[in-house]
């Protein structure tokens, strides 16, 4: 099928799959927040969302129903934007049945590779966690948060300053030691059990396969800056790998948007490779 083969009558603005998955995710959306009113919303991040395969929380159905949950309206809206923009397309062109195996295959995609980042850090986390309680003085401390900065997200970094001013002046009060070592367990403990949640793997998916499919076609940033859609691509993937790297973006899981964008891409060139066509 060549891109002329999509007439205008065959084109569905709002194809079924991408329709049914954004009904599924709105009505998810929906119960969680009810659920959130009833006092059941940590139950229902702790079964449903996506943990670190060494939590105690992890369950297998997880690599599937965290595709289903969203942290609040913004990202629901935002993800599902993204995946009818660049997903209507794909759908299109490709039929319900394969475009949902691929949304589902990059989802899985995304969360693999996610796991695989959350253990690799877990156990550097362990590392520096057993480091600082064998020798535990302010310097160390002080190296500990250089190396962690994401503590900030679950600890005041008023309430952490003010231990290590006081803490600096009595090294070997054993009370400052003792809150120290108590935040370090704590955090790693913490830090063991959040929780993953959203489609961004598998939009991401969707946006490799749409811009090696539709290289030239032109995507308009906040709808007025055009650019084609094989570069958009290419720096958002490379901004997604620098921010990994460099453990930026605050709870952004930028390494699921890549395992996603990866299996997408590989999916797609696998399905065109004996082909030759090439769509704009």
């Amino acid at each position: 099928m060549t891109y002329q083969q999509i007439r205008p009558g065959r084109f569905d603005v709002l194809p079924p799959v991408i329709k049914n998955l954004m009904i599924i995710n709105g009505l998810v959306l929906l119960a969680q927040k009810t659920t959130e009113m009833w006092g059941m919303n940590d139950w229902v991040t702790d079964f449903f969302a996506l943990h670190n395969f060494e939590s105690s929380h992890f369950r297998p159905h997880q690599l599937i129903t965290h595709l289903f949950l969203h942290g609040d309206f913004f990202h629901f809206f935002f993800n599902m934007f993204a995946l009818w923009m660049f997903g209507n397309l794909l759908e299109n062109l490709w039929g319900a049945k394969r475009f949902l195996i691929f949304y589902f295959l990059c989802g899985l995609g995304a969360a693999a590779l996610h796991l695989v980042t959350l253990s690799l850090e877990y156990h550097a986390l362990a590392n520096d966690v057993n480091d600082f309680l064998m020798q535990s003085t302010p310097g160390k401390l002080k190296d500990f948060l250089k190396a962690n900065p994401s503590i900030f997200r679950f600890y005041s970094a008023v309430d952490i300053g003010a231990l290590m001013d006081s803490w600096k002046g009595y090294p070997n009060e054993i009370n400052f030691i003792d809150q120290a070592q108590t935040l370090v367990k704590d955090y790693q403990r913490i830090s063991l059990d959040v929780p993953t949640v959203g489609a961004s793997g598998a939009v991401f998916g969707a946006l490799a396969a749409f811009g090696f499919l539709f290289p030239n076609t032109y995507i308009y940033i906040y709808f007025f800056f055009p650019i084609k859609a094989k570069w958009f691509v290419i720096l958002y993937a490379g901004a997604e790998l620098w921010m990994g790297i460099r453990n930026s973006g605050g709870n952004v899981a930028h390494f699921a948007h890549l395992g996603g964008a990866l299996i997408g891409f590989l999916l797609v060139w696998h399905w065109n490779k004996t082909r030759r066509e090439t769509f704009y």
